[in-house]
């Protein structure tokens, strides 16, 4: 296979990636908490990791790719109480609400996508060979606690020393704990809670901590050693801590070979998120932007880096995917296989295969768009519309995604028919020899945002800008 280099977070250094099995990839993300609309944090997880499953797909791996979906925690709970509807009920909504963003933004569905609630027992299973070995203990207040001083590694992914923690309280004190760093596998059931998040156990009535329920399903999904894991950069403490500390103290062995984390979005150079109140939802921003613009302002950004959320840096994008839209309506790509000994194809590779570095990938289409504009060659054209979609780029017709409203600040003020009203009333001008009116209709469009282009044989074009 290829020298594919991944930055490994466990190792702090790109490594070379060889997985556990010629030729196949095991690879586990994990997904949302679905209590609300997915913002757009989220959907940098999404596209980061459906690039990643792509590219190692396009170098020929076999691909099992798993993300899951948590849908019971206690802020679905507390939502569902809220609201008066069962738990099921809400996050059914929710979880329907992120398929429709995630399809918005051209992301390929999971191969797996299981529910927690699902893998109770399996995560019950894991808990009792935790206890077994020595890291499970059962607390006075019923809950079941993992013992993090008993595990030797703990901290081996964050780079946190347990002298660290303990100095900067990073766990609310609780003393039924017998150490506060101390998380929970198990809890035991309030009596207010509702009776759909109640399972019954070994342990008594209850439900399961947050983090057993990702190493219960990807170790039951993709094995108890595999090749790939993934999320968001506030995953990797104490979640994916986690997740090693249980898994590997359940089943005596490695737990994950490569562990890739994506940067936040931030607002003013402040991370996104809902306990800060300055996050957008996909849907909120799919109203303003074009779904490709998103895609395409998350995908030119390298995955490790911070994204800087603003209007102005989407309006970039979009000017920037529409140059090459505009490439690409220019010279129409001939029907012939994307060549990868190609010397652009060739760069583009060479950038994926370095830890997915798009942001030089994309580069690379920039540079064939400038070739495409200046040659109209079918053959390079062909190279910029098959590179970019595998990256999950330039898929519709040219004139489609040219003609459609979107954009910055203000919505596209005139429609389609509008547009070609105006389009056949500058015709008439013209044909009158009343050129001043036709100048007048043409730059009266350009302010609306309509740039318009005469072609051979009396034809005009027209294209948003």
């Amino acid at each position: 296979m290829e020298s594919l280099r991944i930055y490994n977070t466990l190792a702090r250094d790109k490594q070379l990636f060889v997985p556990r099995r010629a030729g196949e990839v095991r690879m586990y993300v994990c997904g949302m908490t679905v209590y609300d609309y997915c913002h757009v944090g989220h959907a940098r997880v999404m596209v980061v990791f459906d690039i990643v499953q792509r590219w190692l797909r396009t170098l020929g791996y076999q691909v099992t790719y798993v993300r899951n979906i948590t849908d019971v925690d206690d802020k679905i709970i507390r939502r569902a109480v809220e609201n008066g509807e069962t738990i099921k009920a809400l996050t059914d909504r929710f979880i329907a609400a992120m398929h429709e963003d995630a399809d918005a933004l051209g992301i390929e569905r999971p191969d797996i996508e299981p529910r927690a609630t699902d893998f109770i027992p399996q995560m019950l299973g894991m808990i009792e060979r935790l206890e077994a070995n020595g890291y499970a203990y059962r607390a006075k207040d019923g809950d079941v606690n993992y013992a993090v001083r008993k595990f030797a590694n703990y901290g081996k992914l964050s780079g946190k020393s347990l002298e660290d923690l303990r100095a900067g309280e990073r766990v609310a004190a609780n003393d039924a704990k017998e150490d506060p760093l101390d998380f929970v596998l198990w809890k035991s059931a309030k009596p207010d809670e509702p009776a759909d998040t109640i399972w019954e156990s070994p342990y008594g009535r209850g439900r399961p901590g947050w983090h057993i329920e990702c190493s219960a399903m990807s170790c039951t999904l993709l094995g108890e050693h595999f090749d790939l894991h993934g999320g968001g950069q506030d995953l990797q403490f104490p979640h994916h801590e986690n997740e090693i500390a249980q898994s590997e103290g359940a089943t005596n062995q490695t737990f994950v070979s490569y562990w890739m984390h994506n940067g936040f979005v931030q607002i003013d150079n402040e991370k996104m998120s809902k306990s800060l109140g300055n996050f957008f939802t996909i849907r909120d921003v799919l109203a303003k932007y074009d779904a490709e613009v998103v895609r395409f302002f998350i995908a030119r950004a390298h995955y490790r880096s911070p994204l800087n959320y603003s209007d102005v840096h989407l309006d970039d994008a979009r000017a920037a995917l529409t140059r090459l839209y505009v490439a690409l309506k220019e010279a129409s790509p001939d029907d012939k296989v994307l060549d990868w000994n190609e010397a652009h194809a060739m760069r583009f590779r060479a950038a994926m295969n370095d830890d997915f570095n798009t942001p030089v990938a994309v580069a690379v289409l920039f540079e064939l768009a400038g070739e495409v504009n200046r040659t109209r060659d079918a053959a390079l054209a062909r190279q910029l519309k098959g590179l970019a979609q595998v990256v999950g780029l330039l898929g519709r017709d040219p004139r489609v995604f040219l003609q459609q409203a979107g954009g910055s600040a203000d919505e596209a003020s005139l429609d389609v028919a509008a547009i070609e009203a105006q389009i056949a009333a500058r015709v008439a001008a013209k044909q009158a020899k009343n050129y001043a009116e036709a100048d007048r209709i043409r730059n009266a469009l350009l302010e609306a945002g309509i740039a318009l282009e005469d072609k051979p044989g009396g034809l005009t074009e027209w294209r948003r800008v």
